[in-house]
């Protein structure tokens, strides 16, 4: 959410017909939680403060977390509060977290949420409908220049990871390892019923690290399977410019939701179709035979015959068309295009 909020600002600034004061926390991750609980205390009188000096049309949170002061500002200034808010913003199962939620929603004239999915989400928790909108992430197409060329890129992970990838395919996700990105499953139900000469690298870390690692020990295919952890941008630029196909088989699990799915448009942007489960804000971002497939989530035989149909039917066309259509519709300057309709829409 830090990522995407900042790129979106950076976009914002170089509107001639926006000025824009902002209040960003940027930091490491250490001590995070302990550094956002005073960052959010701040803001209590940051904000008013703001409001008088600079006198804006609105005031735009980004995020439901930051957005949660405005109920403890005793003395709020008289103009429009809007929030972005992502997904798991909204879902967080934590009771006293939902309880308070639809006190936020009623303290809000506007919020964006970045999928249909998540405005549903919302409205579910107290929002009016007629307050809120979807609207999509963006990405920062300036990082396209980082992009190695393909066979660069596939050079630098065969030395990085000691892989043989002259005739193999390359399967990629990239996520934080949480149940719903579905590791697991995939590894499990789909990677042994794909016909094609694949590798399936993961990238990323979370609480299911140890699990995902468990499921390709037992896997027959283990060679095939690569678990990268955490990398540095330099890897991860390699992995995305490196894939062949882009792999997101979530599942569904009760409290947590894909809000939208930015590693889509990361991959799309270096001309890597997706083929994902038809979940939540993963609808709004994959548009079937242009920028990749849906396919019913849970459906493993349905998923491993669609790997199969991109990689030996469709790739070279589909590689092209999903590049295209993700600098066409989800660069920061087409977004902002719409949020800031949205915003004007509130005065």
């Amino acid at each position: 959410m830090q990522n995407v909020s900042i790129q979106m600002v950076e976009a914002m600034k170089k509107r001639d017909d926006v000025e824009i004061e902002t209040i960003i926390l940027r930091t490491s991750w250490r001590y995070i939680g302990l550094k956002t609980f005073f960052f959010l205390f701040k803001l209590l009188w940051r904000i008013p403060k703001a409001v008088k000096r600079f006198n804006p049309d609105v005031v735009l949170f980004s995020s439901m977390v930051t957005a949660g002061v405005l109920p403890f500002m005793i003395r709020k200034p008289k103009v429009p509060y809007v929030t972005i808010n992502h997904g798991q913003d909204v879902t967080l199962p934590f009771f006293i977290y939902q309880w308070y939620l639809p006190t936020v929603f009623k303290n809000l004239q506007g919020v964006i949420s970045v999928s249909e999915a998540t405005r549903q989400a919302s409205i579910k928790r107290g929002m009016k409908p007629a307050i809120g909108v979807a609207l999509p992430n963006g990405f920062d197409a300036g990082a396209m220049r980082e992009l190695p060329e393909k066979e660069e890129a596939r050079s630098i992970l065969e030395k990085k990871f000691n892989l043989d990838l002259s005739s193999a395919r390359l399967l990629l996700t990239v996520g934080r390892q949480v149940k719903r990105k579905g590791h697991q499953w995939f590894i499990e139900e789909v990677l042994d019923k794909i016909e094609s000469d694949v590798i399936y690298m993961i990238i990323g870390d979370g609480p299911e690290h140890d699990s995902i690692n468990l499921a390709r020990e037992a896997s027959s295919l283990k060679q095939k399977i690569i678990i990268t952890g955490k990398q540095p941008e330099e890897i991860l630029n390699a992995a995305y410019a490196g894939a062949d196909l882009f792999v997101m088989p979530n599942i569904p699990v009760k409290g947590d939701m894909e809000g939208f799915g930015i590693v889509l448009l990361e991959a799309n942007r270096a001309g890597v179709p997706a083929v994902a489960s038809d979940l939540e804000g993963i609808k709004d971002v994959i548009v079937q035979g242009v920028n990749g497939y849906r396919v019913p989530a849970g459906d493993a035989g349905m998923f491993a015959a669609k790997v199969d149909q991109v990689l030996n039917s469709e790739l070279k066309n589909l590689s092209k068309k999903a590049e295209d259509f993700v600098k066409k519709t989800f660069n920061w300057d087409a977004v902002v295009d719409k949020y800031l309709a949205f915003l004007k829409s509130l005065n």
